[in-house]
């Protein structure tokens, strides 16, 4: 009698896991933003909104900050990507800071001054450029980006787009 009852037992805790199982592998997430533009996706919906850039020329469409290494993408004053990491110019080739006109755009651009590629290259204080490159490391100048982060400031920005740097 015992062992019969053992085996319902077992049969019915068998059934209730096979269907938790099931019930695991048929589930499917629905697609949600990052919590934060530029930010990694944990598969949770945005409930926070993205730390205002702390720009304030009028018309910027992009703000760096030198002094935490970050960039943002802005229109009409808010905040459309970052943070995202940045590198900026080492002593005696210092980023300079103010508001600049994006002056034009390459997708990709060959340094002669270091003999160096320029992928996602965007012109905007003389020979000084947001790209692609290590953002760990000190620049002559330019402003470095991660791939994601350089992608989206070339898709945004513009010949003419104000651009505002800011210890």
């Amino acid at each position: 009698m015992r062992s019969q009852r053992l085996r319902k037992y077992a049969a019915g805790f068998g059934v209730l896991v096979a269907v938790a199982t099931a019930g695991l592998f048929t589930t499917s997430t629905a697609a949600a933003e990052p919590l934060w533009p530029g930010g990694p996706d944990f598969g949770t919906p945005a409930v926070i909104p993205p730390p205002p850039a702390p720009c304030d020329a009028a018309g910027a469409r992009a703000c760096l900050r030198l002094s935490t290494n970050e960039a943002w993408l802005m229109d009409n004053g808010r905040t459309v990507f970052g943070p995202t990491p940045i590198s900026h110019g080492q002593p005696g080739y210092e980023t300079n800071v103010g508001v600049f006109d994006v002056d034009f755009k390459k997708p990709y651009h060959w340094s002669t001054m270091h003999h160096a590629d320029m992928y996602y290259a965007i012109f905007f204080d003389g020979d000084i450029a947001f790209h692609v490159g290590p953002v760990d490391l000190k620049s002559h100048g330019c402003i470095r980006m991660t791939e994601p982060g350089a992608k989206a400031f070339y898709e945004h920005l513009n010949p003419g787009d104000i651009v505002q740097v800011i210890r």
